[in-house]
């Protein structure tokens, strides 16, 4: 027992002169690495899935399942401006705010599919039923301005919609 309480002393006069010299050894302390690994995976995250927000997770999947097929045209920036004043009871100002927000947010068009998989993957409880088929309305709506439906569209409607379990109703976002 003497020899394990001379080790720990030992250790502990060495970390203390390493201290006072000037060396970090704030490593050492497991809340400041929890909160410091926490803080690095934030920072180095994929902001979009910061979210909480119901209506942005919502004009995030419409903007993007848009630009699945490539840039978006004007007509369909026009179509979801127009769902967005219409459906969420935003002015022309806020819609647009909106709108811009959710196409920085998905950044690359490379990476898209996988965004939009990732968005819907953590919030599919977010959404009351009711929402959730607002969304899977507006998505349907939006998606067909462009012409004809492409298969990566499909498929990602389809996958939303056993996702997020909407029911047959109206959606009311206000």
């Amino acid at each position: 027992m003497h020899i394990v309480l001379g080790l720990i002393g030992s250790i502990v006069s060495v970390l203390y002169l390493l201290d006072r010299l000037g060396v970090d050894i704030g490593w050492l302390n497991p809340r400041y690495w929890r909160h410091r690994r926490a803080w690095r995976k934030k920072y180095e995250g994929d902001p979009i899935y910061s979210i909480e927000d119901p209506i942005q997770i919502a004009a995030v999947l419409i903007v993007g399942i848009a630009k699945l097929e490539g840039d978006l045209s004007a007509e369909q920036k026009s179509a979801i401006l127009g769902q967005f004043e219409e459906k969420f009871s935003l002015d022309t100002r806020g819609a647009s705010e909106l709108f811009g927000s959710a196409a920085h947010l998905l950044g690359a068009p490379q990476i898209i599919g996988a965004q939009l998989d990732g968005l819907s993957n953590r919030n599919a409880d977010t959404f009351k039923p009711d929402q959730a088929q607002s969304i899977i309305e507006m998505i349907e709506q939006i998606s067909e301005v462009g012409g004809t439906l492409s298969t990566a569209q499909l498929e990602f409607i389809n996958i939303l919609r056993s996702r997020i379990c909407a029911p047959s109703q109206n959606g009311t976002w206000s």
